[in-house]
């Protein structure tokens, strides 16, 4: 009994003393060191995402017309060609001597009608005999065009400069009308089609930046723009082909890639944060603002956009307001705060640590 009545002033004692320190955040808290940042209009440039595979802006499969041995193939697979370039030599046979027959042909044609026609004019033949040799030499130079035309044809070529797929053909092999040579793409500019809906027309337009990405070169941006929108749209899903062009100078992006793009919108001021600064309750989002007091204050604000670790503020902040950037986790309503000094440069030493700066207000 003795020792109950003993430990009762020292247990009064005790909470004398726990009662008369300070309460979580009031005036005799420490100051919590944060970084800080006032908030500021900065551009802002909307972005409308879609999906889109990737083709050359020219591509065609070469073969042959003719059923013709190969004479000789002028090309590797993957050769970047210009246009106009030969690709495969057919074998020409009699064609050619075809050729040099008509041209003979078609140059006696043409003597015969000079010599004619200094005799019409002098009137010794009949108009009906000029018109007749003129007919000739107009037939010869005919069959020479169709001479020249055939052995054109076992002359393969490349119709425009690109680049060419796999090799399909080999020297002696008998080429079939329609046998595929190879493939060739003009891949310095690719097109890429993709579809947006209906809702989002409004924001679409041709010359509009695009920027494209691929999952095989990740972290790269491919800059074009929109080329062309579709006249009508798609009645099972609402939506509107858009087509643009990306550069591709490098020959990265290949045919048949699935791209990731973004439609750019011109560049609008915006209320902008850090996404870090943003704390999250339940369905709210809030920011601490620091008052003139230096003081810290849960602020609920409605957010926009996000984009690369920053968000748009739509409503709840002010251009000026100071906001707690770093270190927001260990606040709470009401408490003091200090801002956190930069870091001491290499040459000052790890001893130049810094301190915290005297409360605001």
């Amino acid at each position: 009994m003795m020792l109950r009545f003993a430990l009762v002033p020292a247990l009064a004692l005790v909470l004398a003393a726990c009662g008369g320190g300070a309460s979580p955040g009031g005036p005799g808290a420490p100051p919590a060191v944060v970084t800080t940042q006032p908030v500021a209009l900065q551009p802002w440039i909307d972005r409308t995402g879609a999906i889109g595979t990737a083709r050359a802006r020219e591509s065609i499969a070469i073969t042959s017309k003719l059923t013709e041995r190969v004479e000789r193939v002028r090309f590797e697979s993957g050769q970047r060609v210009e246009a106009g370039q030969v690709l495969v030599d057919l074998d020409v046979g009699g064609d050619v001597a075809d050729l040099d027959a008509a041209r003979t042909a078609a140059r006696e044609a043409q003597r015969q009608f000079d010599r004619q026609r200094e005799l019409a004019d002098r009137q010794l033949i009949s108009t009906s005999q000029l018109d007749a040799q003129r007919a000739v030499r107009d037939a010869a130079q005919a069959a020479v065009q169709q001479a020249a035309a055939r052995v054109a044809d076992r002359v393969i070529v490349a119709p425009f400069a690109g680049v060419l797929g796999l090799r399909e053909v080999s020297p002696g092999q008998l080429l079939q009308p329609g046998t595929p040579i190879t493939t060739l793409d003009a891949v310095d500019t690719m097109e890429v089609d993709f579809a947006i809906p209906e809702v989002q027309l409004r924001r679409i337009a041709a010359g509009q930046r695009v920027e494209a990405r691929s999952d095989a070169w990740p972290g790269e941006a491919f800059r074009g723009s929109v080329i062309s929108v579709d006249t009508r749209v798609d009645v099972a899903t609402r939506s509107v082909t858009v087509r643009a062009a990306v550069e591709n100078p490098d020959g990265r992006l290949l045919p048949g890639m699935l791209l990731s793009l973004s439609v750019l919108q011109p560049a609008r001021q915006a209320l902008v944060l850090p996404e870090i600064a943003v704390q999250q309750s339940g369905t709210q989002s809030f920011v601490f603002r620091v008052d003139a007091d230096g003081r810290a204050q849960m602020a609920p604000v409605r957010l926009g956009a996000r984009e690369a670790g920053r968000v748009e503020v739509l409503e709840g902040l002010a251009e000026g307001e100071r906001i707690v950037v770093d270190g927001a986790v260990k606040l709470r309503p009401g408490l003091a705060v200090v801002e956190a000094e930069a870091p001491a440069n290499a040459a000052s030493g790890a001893d130049d640590a810094a301190l915290p700066a005297a409360p605001r207000g």
